[in-house]
């Protein structure tokens, strides 16, 4: 990990000090950052344990993530954060589908700027259960006790849920965050076959190898975009990319018996 990406983080460790203090338990790393190292255009991502945060907690957060998260600096841009805020008592002992208590992404920036410091419908959320697996499996705490200590480990039937349940959205994504899409359906085929939970462009290469070959180029200009290797271009394969989300949802859903 660069300097800058733990710089960083530290900045988003000693916010969360700051806005929660003795009501934070602890906060833990996982995604790329811990599955095969941070790409170019690898987000930070965080998952923090607490009490319930308050409205003003919530306004502080917000507003500091947003001076931080994906913005220009002199070191260059900095990444973008994720951060998901659970409730102890609310994740343990565990229940599905599990709930959430705040959340920050780039995706939300235009409504928090906006002061909606609650765009999203529900609180309950099946996506919970893979954070929670991959926090516990990342074992990287940046503040407080071991993930495993503060989160019970997600049943295997409940984390095949949560993965799978959210391809309609996923689908719904599918033209305005292209990339990400491609590669999230590519995660949870690999993951759905082999139990494994790999980083983004370990499962693209994972799945490029069992794709026919006309649905190859999708992925494959995904995996380059997310290395950097590629500019963010989509213009050129619209119906194919269509196809291929179309083809890698059909066999996810084959495979897990058509789980919604």
């Amino acid at each position: 990990m660069r300097d800058e990406d733990r710089r960083q983080l530290d900045r988003v460790v000693t916010l969360l000090g700051d806005v929660l203090g003795a009501d934070l338990v602890g906060a833990y790393l996982f995604g790329s950052a811990v599955l095969g190292g941070l790409r170019p255009e690898s987000d930070l991502d965080v998952l923090a344990v607490s009490r319930p945060t308050t409205r003003d907690q919530r306004q502080r957060l917000v507003d500091r993530l947003l001076a931080v998260s994906g913005r220009r600096s002199p070191e260059g841009r900095w990444r973008r954060i994720e951060l998901t805020i659970v409730v102890e008592s609310e994740v343990k002992p565990w229940r599905y589908p599990p709930r959430f208590d705040f959340r920050y992404g780039d995706w939300l920036r235009g409504e928090l700027e906006h002061g909606n410091l609650a765009p999203w419908p529900t609180t309950t959320n099946p996506d919970l259960a893979a954070l929670i697996t991959m926090a516990r499996l990342a074992d990287s705490p940046l503040l407080g006790p071991p993930p495993a200590d503060v989160l019970d480990a997600v049943p295997h039937d409940d984390f095949v849920r949560a993965i799978v349940g959210d391809l309609d959205t996923l689908l719904g994504d599918l033209d305005g965050d292209t990339r990400n899409v491609i590669l999230t359906l590519a995660r949870v085929w690999s993951t759905v076959v082999t139990g494994a939970v790999r980083s983004k462009d370990a499962a693209a290469d994972w799945a490029l190898d069992r794709l026919p070959a006309e649905h190859r180029p999708v992925l494959a200009r995904a995996r380059a975009i997310y290395l950097g290797e590629e500019e963010e271009r989509w213009d050129d394969l619209r119906a194919p990319v269509r196809a291929h989300a179309d083809h890698v949802v059909a066999e996810i859903r084959r495979l897990t018996g058509g789980v919604r």
